[in-house]
C-alpha cells in the first residue's frame, strides 16, 4: 500500500509523455481551430498536425524539466482569487 501511495506522488500521471493538463490543453485549443481552420478557409490540416506535434514536443520539454507542472497549474486556479480583508490593512492579505 505505501509503495502505490508514494509512487502515484513521485510519478504524475502523463498523456504522451506530457503531463496530462498541458498536453490536454494543447489538443483541446488547437484541435478545434484545425477544424474551423479547415472549414472556413480551406487550409491544409497537414500545417496543423505539424504545429499540434511541436507544440505537444514544447509540453513534453517543459514536463522533462517540472513533472508536477498540471499540480501546478490546477493549484495556481485555485489559488488565485480576490479575498476580502477581515481586517482594514493596505494591500491584500490571503484570508479567508
Amino acid at each position: 500500500m505505501r509503495d502505490i501511495i508514494l509512487k502515484a506522488v513521485a510519478n504524475p500521471p502523463k498523456l504522451f509523455w506530457g503531463p496530462v493538463l498541458p498536453t490536454a490543453i494543447n489538443a483541446g485549443l488547437q484541435i478545434p481551430f484545425m477544424f474551423m481552420s479547415v472549414g472556413i478557409w480551406q487550409l491544409n490540416p497537414l500545417i496543423f498536425i505539424i504545429t499540434i506535434v511541436l507544440g505537444h514536443l514544447v509540453v513534453v520539454a517543459l514536463g522533462a524539466k517540472d513533472p508536477h507542472l498540471s499540480g501546478m497549474i490546477q493549484a495556481f486556479g485555485s489559488t488565485n482569487i480576490v479575498t476580502t480583508n477581515l481586517y482594514k490593512v493596505k494591500g491584500r492579505k490571503f484570508e479567508p
